[in-house]
């Protein structure tokens, strides 16, 4: 068996997570002072994912630079598929906050969207 050795970030605590793993099954988790520490060390051992954050250019807005984040986590594995994904990506404004930029990235299901209002420049 192995063990591995986690910081939990469910909650501002960041306790000290020690876990079991058999072969890809977790087994037995330590050091969490609530259940959300358990669900955490499960899933980040057995299938990671992660909030993806970015920007893109902005044409006709206030300001030239949105910034946008994945509307869920996405696997772990797909991160930089995601961003090769955002590369060139211009939007034009007016923009608001939860717009789609764009959909279903890297093919995980997940949309990108925007996490600023942008007027358009007058």
């Amino acid at each position: 068996m192995a063990m591995r050795e986690l910081t939990c970030i469910q909650c501002p605590i960041g306790c000290h997570l020690e876990v079991e793993i058999d072969g890809d099954k977790v087994v037995k988790v330590t050091g969490n002072t609530c259940p959300r520490g358990v669900v955490y060390a499960e899933k980040e051992c057995t299938n990671p994912t992660r909030i993806v954050t970015s920007s893109v250019k902005v044409e006709e807005g206030e300001i030239d630079v949105l910034s946008i984040k994945t509307e869920n986590d996405i696997p772990k594995g797909k991160i930089f598929e995601c961003v090769r994904a955002l590369k060139g990506i211009c939007v034009k404004a007016p923009i608001e906050v939860g717009d789609i930029i764009v959909e279903n990235v890297a093919g995980t299901g997940v949309n990108i969207v925007a996490t600023k209002k942008i007027r358009k420049r007058n």
